[in-house]
């Protein structure tokens, strides 16, 4: 007869760090919220996420109704927004380029493989880590976009905008969008607070124009993709019924038997959009596997570029070009394609 390994005994639930009473009947979500009032909307969120927080023992959902006696119970706090800004990482900096300074604005080539923004707080090792340790003043910018910080004027624009202050984030370190962990190429970050607001606008009326490039499989079969998409888990698909607007118009520059160069023009800026698009129209991008490209055998992520920017500052059109990394220019040699000119 074999001896069972003698098994441990199970660990007892931790106790919940917080046992809250809830006195209105009212939507868990808010309820934890007057709670905590300076937690961050997408701190409280994430709690719900992580099912950090119950009733009754039960794992409860941000829309699930309480009442007068109920007890919550989270297993977490919930942060702050000054906990979560981009903490200064030097290490990060040296492998950015900086491609344009100014006083208000700064933009970056962004290497594959490094985040845009951390996802927790006290997190190292991204863009805005990096942009954090060589220009401090942006760091906190996000920060400065509570009403009660900046005076009447901000407070009465975000009254009349509420989605600037619903969208801001405070890891962002004045990054005005992302790229994919994955994608290399120009980032924006704002060094001021009203270029941080003016490009957030500038991005949400179309004024700012962004080009990338893509090493495909195979070739598009159309010259533009017009096709709404929604987050599914990890991936955006197209969606005709729920999903968001998305426009994307494709140009190759060149191709071989198998691959293609193609630059990419978004007209709006969903998740993934051009990955999603490229995927739909019958050209995923090469390594980019989670959208149906071949798994390359190096595992060295797949190959979008975010080459070129125009936005606006002030009554200037501003454009800046991301130089191709070496990883790019040598998949286009193993792939047969020209560097473009």
């Amino acid at each position: 007869m074999t001896e069972q390994p003698e098994q441990p005994e199970p660990s007892a639930p931790l106790p919940p760090k917080h046992s809250l009473v809830v006195d209105t009947a009212d939507r868990i979500d808010k309820a934890v919220a007057r709670h905590f009032p300076d937690a961050g909307r997408k701190q409280l969120a994430r709690l719900f996420d992580d099912g950090a927080v119950k009733v009754k023992g039960k794992r409860a959902k941000k829309g699930d109704r309480v009442v007068p006696g109920d007890v919550i119970e989270l297993a977490q706090t919930p942060l702050g927004d000054d906990a979560l800004a981009p903490l200064p990482d030097p290490e990060a900096a040296a492998r950015l380029v900086v491609l344009l300074e100014r006083p208000e604005v700064i933009v970056v080539a962004k290497p594959a493989g490094m985040p845009s923004q951390p996802l927790r707080a006290g997190e190292l090792g991204t863009a805005a880590n990096a942009i954090a340790a060589r220009y401090p003043e942006c760091a906190t910018i996000s920060l400065s976009l509570r009403p009660n910080l900046v005076g009447p004027d901000l407070s009465a624009s975000l009254a009349a905008d509420p989605t600037q202050q619903r969208d801001r984030d405070p890891r962002d370190g004045g990054i005005v969008h992302r790229l994919d962990i994955g994608t290399s190429g120009a980032l924006i970050a704002a060094r001021t607070v009203g270029m941080y607001t003016a490009l957030r606008a500038a991005f949400g009326t179309g004024l700012v124009e962004k080009h990338y490039l893509a090493i495909v499989e195979g070739r598009p079969v159309s010259r533009e993709c017009i096709a709404p998409l929604a987050q599914r888990g990890k991936r955006a698909v197209v969606d005709e019924t729920d999903g968001l607007a998305a426009t994307t118009q494709f140009t190759v520059l060149n191709s071989s038997a198998t691959h293609a160069l193609v630059r990419c023009t978004g007209q709006t800026g969903r998740m993934h959009q051009v990955r999603a698009h490229l995927a739909h129209v019958g050209a995923p991008i090469v390594g980019d596997t989670l959208y149906g490209a071949a798994a390359l055998p190096d595992d060295t992520g797949f190959f979008l570029h975010a080459e070129r920017v125009t936005f606006p500052i002030g009554s200037e059109r501003v454009t800046v070009t991301a130089p191709l990394p070496e990883r790019f220019t040598a998949m286009l040699a193993t792939t047969g394609l020209a560097v473009p000119t």
